[in-house]
């Protein structure tokens, strides 16, 4: 299961999206989930997973790195539609059974809301696998840079965030690697009752909580052997430019969520 978390992992490659302006895809992918969940509608939400597919076939993005990053939500979104089902209201049940009703109208509500939330991952997956972690640190300061005249460290926040989720790739083969160790010595993480199994997984949270502190002790010795110092009077190698691509790539995503918005008023919202 913890392979299957791809947050903050980088597939390189040379397409459109990957070349795209990491300014212009960070704000697309926040206008893309506000759009997903602004639609209300069936039609709204199918439009919007046929845009993420179009930009995945161009990202040429593996299939399976997509259906790797969605299986450890499962028993999210599995859980949030029990609670759909069990408490969205609606007029005529279908089931009865003790002190729930289901409802036609909460069927199709947890279903929507289970393909949001598949399409949510998804979409914001997108980022991180077309984007470097260095190139999004200077996409999130440049962004931001507007804060910095009421003395808000922008900098520092950017870097903050882009080291976090550089991390959790690490992070997670590390608690894997640790697990297989525990193992090894007949630790039994897998089997046991629920008390059982929280009591087990205390040998692997302290060395995990070492290793963190310790790599995070490396990386800001590293940090100031190279005379690091903030964001005062720091410049780029590479300076963020718009290209006509980029203003290409812009209207697109204009024309695109405008029509995805615009099926609010012409179908039906649910929920």
């Amino acid at each position: 299961m913890l392979r299957d978390i791809t947050i903050g992992q980088h597939f390189p490659g040379d397409s459109i999206v990957h070349n795209c302006d990491p300014r212009l895809k960070l704000v697309a992918t926040i206008g893309y989930v506000v759009v997903l969940y602004a639609c209300g509608n069936a039609v709204g939400v199918a439009l919007s997973i046929l845009l993420l597919l179009a930009l995945y076939a161009i990202a040429k993005v593996p299939v399976k790195l997509i259906l790797k990053s969605l299986k450890p939500i499962v028993p999210i979104i599995a859980f949030t539609g029990i609670i759909n089902l069990l408490f969205y209201p609606g007029e005529t049940p279908l089931v009865s059974f003790w002190i729930f009703n289901i409802y036609p109208e909460g069927i199709t509500f947890a279903v929507l809301m289970a393909v949001r939330i598949l399409a949510l991952i998804a979409g914001t997956s997108l980022l991180t696998y077309t984007t470097s972690p260095t190139v999004l640190t200077d996409a999130i300061e440049n962004l931001l840079r507007p804060l910095s005249k009421i003395h808000v460290p922008v900098h520092e926040f950017a870097i903050i965030m882009t080291i976090a989720l550089r991390f959790i790739p690490t992070l997670v083969d590390e608690t894997e690697k640790i697990m297989n160790a525990q193992k090894a010595r007949g630790a039994q993480l897998d089997t046991g009752k629920l008390g059982q199994r929280l009591k087990a997984l205390v040998p692997i949270l302290i060395p995990l909580f070492i290793s963190a502190f310790r790599r995070a002790d490396e990386l800001a010795m590293a940090m100031e052997c190279r005379c690091y110092r903030g964001g005062a009077g720091r410049t780029q190698l590479k300076v963020l430019k718009f290209g006509k691509n980029d203003f290409l790539c812009l209207g697109f995503c204009v024309v695109t969520f405008g029509i995805i918005l615009a099926t609010r008023w012409v179908f039906p919202v649910i929920g």
